[in-house]
């Protein structure tokens, strides 16, 4: 009954119309395949259409964008073709019940077809996983990249290793006994995945690096934002724009610095000098004091320094006669009081954290004297505003010290170069 089902238009070919036998095989296999087309098709609109439909309307009632990302990256779409392929394979022996050789080949092919609708669907649905993490806080830094990678890398293996099991007709059990004997070489092959995918794995459990940090590695030229770690790469943005790309066994292999301290701490710190000439350090006559009593940041301090050194020095009877008896009071040492009270009082200046004025070992230059603090407003181009600002005034300022700042003097130098 079955092989009369088959072939009934091949019986109305040959005795009805009278058409030679290889023709009416012919003709029977053409008009078959188009009536299985057509209904095949007809199944697949109304699946596609149903499951689609079905999403749309429960993602619509439900909170969570899990849904709306799987219809986003076609989960949907691509599950209402299993059904179409599946009978599409079931109907194949009915098509090609003449030719046996055809018959096998299609069903290897649809079976191979079959092997790649489900790798994109769990593709489809991985990504949809990558995608719902990256929008939660607690994983919007994590590299789920190379988790995806890893587990697309091991389904796609599985997925060419049955490929080939169905393409030389071999027990799938006594295929992949086989390919564990070669796992040495593919071991070789994915070095630098396996490398990857542990470091991914390190970095992950360590915290050592997240998507947003600001890393520099100066081995590959990197210094900007992480925008994403996968399976074989980091990618950076630098700040000029451009993007690296660093192996990411790199971030446990080489040294690299993370910016993330400076990031979540309440300020980003300032660590510059201004060089003093050492020939301007002197000590201050009463004359200079007065002058300086009246800057209103150090008129107190002033006034109640000079009152201790002039007490010290009459209860200890010292000869002020020459001015380097006993204690007394710099330039560059007011200078400094000075930048500590400016930089103290500054609006830029997280008052929490460390704020020091501190000279440095004396170079051939002279007297380096830094400031070292910490700016509350941690953005690049408003960090470069404040330290800025503060060294615009600290410079205009050095001249009422009677201090100078040291500068290589060009005209010397082009006249020693010329003789």
């Amino acid at each position: 009954m079955m092989i009369e089902y088959r072939r009934f238009i091949y019986d109305w070919l040959t005795e009805d119309l009278g058409w030679e036998k290889s023709l009416a095989e012919l003709g029977n296999i053409l008009v078959l395949g188009l009536l299985f087309t057509i209904v095949l098709f007809a199944i697949y609109w109304v699946t596609r259409r149903a499951i689609i439909t079905a999403f749309k309307v429960f993602s619509k009632r439900t909170e969570t964008q899990f849904d709306d990302l799987l219809v986003k990256h076609g989960a949907p779409r691509l599950a209402s073709l299993v059904i179409p392929v599946v009978l599409l394979n079931r109907s194949i022996p009915y098509l090609f019940f003449d030719y046996p050789r055809l018959e096998s080949g299609f069903q290897t092919l649809l079976w191979v077809i079959f092997v790649f609708l489900i790798i994109f669907i769990f593709r489809s649905v991985l990504r949809t996983v990558n995608e719902f993490l990256k929008l939660t806080v607690r994983f919007r830094d994590k590299p789920i990249d190379s988790y995806i990678q890893v587990i697309m890398l091991v389904l796609w293996v599985l997925a060419f290793a049955s490929i080939l099991a169905i393409v030389a007709n071999i027990e799938f059990i006594k295929f992949f006994t086989t390919l564990g004997a070669a796992s040495a070489i593919l071991l070789l092959i994915f070095k630098d995945t396996i490398l990857g995918f542990v470091a991914s794995i390190q970095v992950s459990i360590n915290d050592t690096v997240r998507i947003g940090d600001w890393i520099t590695m100066e081995k590959y030229g990197a210094d900007g934002e992480v925008l994403q770690i996968n399976l074989s790469t980091v990618m950076v943005q630098n700040f000029d724009n451009t993007i690296t790309n660093l192996p990411t066994y790199a971030l446990i292999s080489d040294a690299y610095k993370n910016w993330r301290g400076m990031t979540d701490s309440g300020g980003r710190r300032i660590k510059r000098a201004i060089i003093i000439k050492s020939r301007s350090i002197r000590y201050l006559e009463n004359k200079d004091l007065q002058e300086l009593q009246k800057i209103s940041l150090i008129t107190d301090y002033l006034k109640s320094k000079q009152e201790e050194i002039n007490t010290f020095n009459e209860q200890n009877a010292i000869d002020k006669s020459v001015l380097i008896n006993g204690r007394n009071l710099t330039n560059i040492g007011v200078f400094r009081k000075y930048l500590q009270e400016y930089v103290g009082s500054h609006s830029a200046i997280n008052k929490e954290m460390m704020i020091m004025i501190r000279q440095l070992p004396p170079t051939s230059q002279g007297m380096p004297l830094e400031i070292y603090a910490f700016s509350s407003d941690k953005r690049w181009a408003n960090y470069e505003y404040i330290i800025a600002d503060i060294f615009d005034h600290a410079m205009a300022a050095v001249p009422y010290f009677d201090l100078e700042i040291f500068e290589f003097d060009t005209h010397f130098t082009s006249l020693n170069a010329d003789s």
